[in-house]
């Protein structure tokens, strides 16, 4: 088994914090003037129409829901019960499978390979330090050769832009692109969120 997540080691803290979670995205959900859409935009834009991408650490589903009423092919990957319950309640259509992102070589549902995969909402940062290169060298192993890996998160979470990128080149990323937000503006000398364009190189 691999080392418990920080998201796992919080939830077991609180078992609330999940399902509060749950309910605060239904709500912003149920409000029109919450743009929750971001991240399904940006990643439809990248895609070949009818691609098949994976929702790395997808939560409650909201990202890859969009992306599977846009006509992609989605499969969802997340280690907390009670959020895939929720994707699996809220958003049917996609794959939704239980899984740790260390682990993800051995999901059947991951075994072909992706055009895009996307990890939104702080997944990195999550992510146990002991299973950082390797949840990334999985998901270079699981993508396209031109395919694309997009990840987008805060930055005073204890995951520096240095840490992570040294972390991409040894899984074999290259950074293509990087910005402070999901509509692509400039990331800047110092920016409070990251979200990274990684494509295919070669692993060290």
């Amino acid at each position: 088994m691999p080392e418990p997540s920080l998201w796992q080691e919080l939830t077991a803290r609180d078992p609330g914090h999940a399902p509060a979670y749950v309910e605060r995205f239904r709500a912003w959900e149920r409000d029109d003037g919450v743009d929750l859409g971001g991240e399904a935009r940006l990643v439809d834009a990248l895609a070949p129409r009818g691609a098949r991408i994976l929702d790395a650490g997808c939560g409650t589903g909201r990202v890859g829901a969009r992306l599977h009423r846009l006509g992609h092919t989605v499969v969802g990957v997340d280690s907390d019960a009670q959020l895939l319950d929720a994707a699996r309640t809220d958003h049917p259509g996609p794959t939704w499978v239980r899984a740790d992102l260390a682990e993800l070589e051995t999901v059947p549902e991951a075994s072909e390979p992706f055009d895009v995969i996307v990890a939104a909402g702080n997944v990195m940062v999550f992510l146990s330090p002991p299973t950082r290169r390797p949840v990334l060298t999985h998901l270079r192993r699981r993508l396209t050769p031109d395919g694309r890996l997009i990840t987008g998160f805060d930055l005073d979470r204890g995951y520096g832009r240095p840490e992570f990128e040294e972390d991409a080149r040894h899984a074999g990323f290259v950074v293509e692109h990087t910005f402070r937000t999901w509509d692509l503006r400039p990331a800047g000398a110092d920016p409070a969120y990251v979200v990274y364009l990684l494509t295919p190189g070669t692993a060290v």
